[in-house]
């Protein structure tokens, strides 16, 4: 089974990774659609892992509190 700690890692990597196509895209095509979209996505990405890591009111991160 997968921990939790890998899936969060391998998210930061794809938002890392759809920044910077995203900065390559622009520079061959320009701003448009698709680069547009995959900031976004990175974003929602970014938020996602901010809400999982972030504590709550209890004092501890959601991403600690799920079975092990």
């Amino acid at each position: 089974m997968i921990s939790a700690d890998t899936v969060l890692s391998l998210l930061a990597l794809l938002g890392l990774a759809l920044v910077l196509g995203a900065a390559a895209l622009w520079r061959r095509q320009g701003f448009g659609k698709q680069t547009t979209l995959m900031l976004i996505l990175a974003a929602v990405i970014a938020a996602n892992i901010a809400i999982w890591v972030s504590p709550g009111a209890s004092g501890k991160a959601l991403v600690s509190e799920g079975p092990k």
